[in-house]
């Protein structure tokens, strides 16, 4: 999946040659079963290897339906990047779905992203512009604080980002229609 194209909600992300990327949360092997690991694992929605660093990427996009708890944003992406990381791990090692056996695709991009050096999560959010009647804006530093409390041995850094902020580190772009 090279140089590919993803949409979640109203945002289309472009990743560029050379990045392996796959829509994580749709999956055959993550829907067809590990969705239900554990009672219940959840999923970033994308994964996206470049050179030597996995990107483990969650979208909210806020601004069509503003979130009800925002201090919960925090522990929420931290729970699908633990699950996640245990579904990658399971789908490289050439785990089940109720489907059958695991797409090679699906397989080799999950061993891909796990024999990386370097994890990076990245929280994508787009909130309204303008306040809006019951809606309260989210702070990034805030959110982003809050990552870091959570995903310390994870990624150290974490990124919260929007359409509207450049990162040249990143080989991908977001783009809404």
């Amino acid at each position: 999946m090279t140089g590919s194209r993803f949409t979640e909600g109203g945002l289309t992300f472009h990743f560029d040659a050379g990045v392996e990327a796959g829509q994580y949360d749709g999956w055959r092997f993550f829907t067809g079963g590990f969705q239900n690991t554990c009672g219940g694992a959840k999923a970033v929605d994308f994964v996206a290897r470049w050179d030597k660093t996995t990107y483990l990427i969650e979208v909210k996009d806020y601004r069509q339906h503003p979130r009800t708890k925002p201090s919960e944003l925090p522990d929420e992406v931290a729970a699908k990047v633990r699950d996640s990381l245990a579904g990658l791990v399971a789908a490289g090692a050439g785990g089940n779905s109720a489907y059958g056996t695991i797409e090679p695709e699906e397989r080799r991009l999950a061993h891909f992203c796990v024999s990386a050096r370097r994890l990076r999560v990245v929280l994508h959010l787009e909130q309204p512009t303008h306040g809006r009647k019951g809606h309260r804006r989210l702070n990034p530093s805030n959110l982003k604080l809050g990552l870091k409390q959570r995903l310390r041995f994870i990624d150290a850094q974490p990124r919260v980002e929007r359409m509207d902020t450049t990162h040249a580190e990143h080989p991908w772009q977001v783009t809404s229609p």
